[in-house]
């Protein structure tokens, strides 16, 4: 559940001339793969010169969008990028609600759905966001996601304790419940679950689904934990060691939930990552004990022999 929208009053977005500089550390790093986010990233003017930039290096480039205007930018999608992860957060009536934002479903759906008629191998993903406002409607993501020729659908609890996705204070307790389930809404949320795996283990089985049964049960014990019903889920996750993060302003994360270490914008980022600081918050970083690990929602964890 991102608030980055709601703090760019300056319109800070990166530059052609900050990711030609990026480059130089990017290739020196061996940098395969960039996934570029937001807010929504097509808004940035620019954000196929840096697609460019980026691909004439055989940099490979990821979007993830909320796919309002996927299908006006199909064709400059279809050269500069080489995959879609869209946003998905219920069949027609419930994304439309949470999203705030009249068809926005229906311009998803013609995106996808127009990508798929020009070109059927390019690949579609769908991420969604289980809480409060969705978890009921959880079978028909599944559904629609497979009806509109998504390859394939990941899912992950809401984030509602850290400071990250630009949120200037944590969520008050307010705010968190809109999104938390309540502690009685749980056996709903299991019942819901178990259905998911009993009656849809193919999609299990063929890939459909990204996470195994076991990370979807995890789910439901991420939003018990915050009642004191079991501890939060460990998560095994390499993402300070393998990626980073650079915001639009230019700061620079060890990954979305922790601190900045540097902005590129007064630094390289290989001596940001090669910083004292960030050298030793890597060489000590517990995330079994680290308060902002344990809670975390996301894990990136890359094998050295992952395909990307």
């Amino acid at each position: 559940m991102c608030d980055i929208w709601k703090d760019n009053k300056n319109l800070k977005q990166l530059t052609e001339q900050d990711v030609t500089d990026l480059l130089i550390s990017l290739k020196k790093f061996g940098t395969q793969q960039v996934v570029m986010s937001g807010g929504e990233a097509l808004l940035n003017t620019n954000f196929f010169k840096l697609c460019e930039i980026l691909k004439k290096e055989k940099i490979k480039v990821t979007l993830l969008t909320t796919g309002l205007s996927v299908k006006n930018n199909a064709p400059q999608l279809l050269k500069w990028v080489d995959d879609l992860i869209v946003s998905l957060d219920g069949d027609e009536q419930v994304h439309d609600t949470i999203r705030n934002i009249p068809n926005a479903f229906k311009k998803l759906k013609e995106g996808v759905e127009y990508i798929k008629s020009v070109n059927p191998e390019y690949r579609i993903t769908a991420r969604t966001v289980i809480h409060r406002l969705n978890f009921r409607n959880w079978a028909a993501i599944i559904n629609e996601a497979k009806a509109m020729g998504i390859d394939q659908v990941s899912f992950l609890p809401a984030d509602i304790s850290s400071h990250a996705f630009n949120r200037q204070t944590a969520w008050s307790e307010p705010k968190q419940h809109e999104i938390l389930l309540a502690e009685e809404e749980l056996s709903s949320l299991q019942r819901v679950i178990d259905e998911i795996i009993n009656d849809g283990i193919e999609n299990f089985y063929n890939g459909f689904i990204a996470e195994s049964a076991e990370k979807i049960q995890a789910i439901h014990d991420y939003y018990a934990a915050f009642y004191g019903l079991n501890p939060f889920p460990y998560k095994k996750c390499n993402a300070p060691w393998v990626s980073t993060v650079v915001e639009a302003d230019g700061s620079v994360r060890p990954c979305f939930f922790h601190d900045t270490i540097g902005n590129i914008r007064d630094a390289s980022l290989t001596d940001i990552l090669n910083s004292t600081e960030a050298i030793s918050f890597r060489k000590t970083l517990d995330m079994s004990t680290n308060p902002t690990c344990v809670k975390c929602v996301c894990s990136l964890n890359l094998s050295p022999f992952a395909k990307l």
